[in-house]
């Protein structure tokens, strides 16, 4: 089953200072969604936190991030056993839409009674 995975951020926490650069992002929440061939999807929420270090050559100014900076500090993160956790929540919530598991009533339990409508 061929998967196609796709990021999203869905909110970011700043913590903002009182000197020249403020609003440096502190926490990232973020979704992967895959979907198969067939068009069923999984998604995985996750939160990823951050230390920034405005002293950094590569640091970006809050006004000046786009979706794509963000994830591109977001997905090296999300690698190794913890991708494999991810990727393995999405793969079940796929599994569960093709062959889903139902809640039934055991054959031995005794039949439920029938509510009563109530009287005009």
């Amino acid at each position: 089953m061929a998967v196609t995975y796709t990021w999203a951020v869905t909110g970011m926490k700043v913590l903002v200072s009182a000197g020249p650069l403020s609003n440096y992002v502190v926490n990232v929440q973020w979704t992967k969604t895959g979907t198969d061939e067939n068009g069923n999807t999984g998604t995985f929420a996750g939160a990823t936190p951050f230390q920034p270090d405005p002293a950094q050559p590569d640091f970006v100014p809050f006004d000046q991030l786009t979706e794509a900076i963000v994830l591109s500090w977001v997905q090296p993160v999300v690698t190794g056993m913890y991708e494999e956790h991810v990727n393995a929540q999405i793969a079940k919530q796929i599994a569960d839409k093709i062959d889903p598991i139902t809640d039934v009533t055991p054959p031995w339990a005794p039949p439920q009674p029938t509510p009563t409508p109530p009287a005009p």
